[in-house]
């Protein structure tokens, strides 16, 4: 079928090496037609949410808050709830992208399987991809570490919000996950403990950087890997071992690997096809292939 003349005005407006990217990623979707994504923070810088790594794969900033430190220091805990209530507006505030609606159409045209995502914005569910594994858990929701009572962040941030009034003035630069680059006293802001349980430790329902991802969810992601056809890495320099374990998994099982990312990753070895490319771009040039 001959493309249509609006998909033929639209190629003609993409950059030659984002066409090429896009023709590149056409042809292994092709071959490979059920595929698991993994993707990472790279699919929603564009939907305004800082990513953690640069081109090299290294820190742009400190490493994120540590599990054991959050859980074992009251003034951790402090200083990551006064740096959340200032930097997590531009996480709930975040829509979808081009990245996100380019991998909810593959998933409606029936050449996704499954996606295993990295982020906890919940972004890939609101473009409308339906089998999607949370691998780090979703920010939008806080758990008692003690009871396992859970309720909505938002809720939490106005409860923060009115024992910490005068906090809701400053201003910081927008960290990735909801952070900010926020550094000051923060001895006087109050953290509520649990209202149910009256001791316990509300935590947003994520991986923290030293914690384990929950086994149910690497067990799920490890079942799709499996029955997949193939694995497609986008966006995710893949330097935590919690996604890198799935390109591991893939090519020891004779998975063909494909990756759309914009620098180093650490399966850079691993992949049939290295693809470095605008994401959102190069995801809605795919679209115009596979509408063609």
């Amino acid at each position: 079928m001959p493309p249509s003349a609006s998909s033929t005005e639209a190629a003609s407006d993409v950059p030659a090496h984002v066409a090429r990217a896009a023709a590149s990623l056409a042809r292994f979707i092709t071959r490979h037609p059920r595929l698991v994504v993994l993707t990472g923070a790279g699919v929603s810088t564009d939907s305004g949410i800082p990513d953690y790594r640069d081109g090299d794969g290294a820190w742009k900033r400190p490493p994120p808050m540590n599990h054991q430190s959050f859980m074992s220091s009251h003034a951790a805990r402090q200083r990551y709830w006064a740096r959340a209530l200032v930097g997590f507006r531009a996480l709930s505030e975040a829509r979808p992208g081009a990245s996100h609606r380019g991998l909810a159409l593959l998933e409606r045209l029936d050449h996704i399987d499954t996606l295993i995502t990295q982020n906890v914005d919940g972004l890939h569910q609101r473009a409308g991809n339906r089998r999607v594994i949370d691998l780090h858990g979703r920010a939008e929701i806080v758990r008692c570490m003690s009871c396992d009572a859970r309720r909505m962040r938002h809720d939490l941030h106005a409860e923060l919000a009115a024992r910490n009034p005068r906090w809701l003035d400053v201003e910081a630069r927008i960290g990735p996950d909801g952070d900010a680059d926020l550094e000051h006293d923060f001895g006087t802001f109050q953290v509520p403990d649990c209202a149910r349980c009256g001791r316990g430790i509300w935590k947003p329902d994520v991986v923290f950087f030293g914690d384990r991802v929950p086994e149910a969810r690497v067990t799920a992601a490890r079942a799709a890997v499996s029955r997949g056809d193939a694995l497609l890495v986008v966006g995710s320099s893949l330097m935590v071992y919690s996604g890198y374990r799935f390109a591991r998994q893939a090519a020891a099982e004779g998975k063909p690997l494909a990756c759309l990312n914009l620098g180093h990753t650490r399966a850079d070895a691993l992949y049939d096809l290295k693809l470095e490319a605008p994401i959102g771009a190069t995801l809605e040039a795919l679209a115009i292939h596979l509408d063609a």
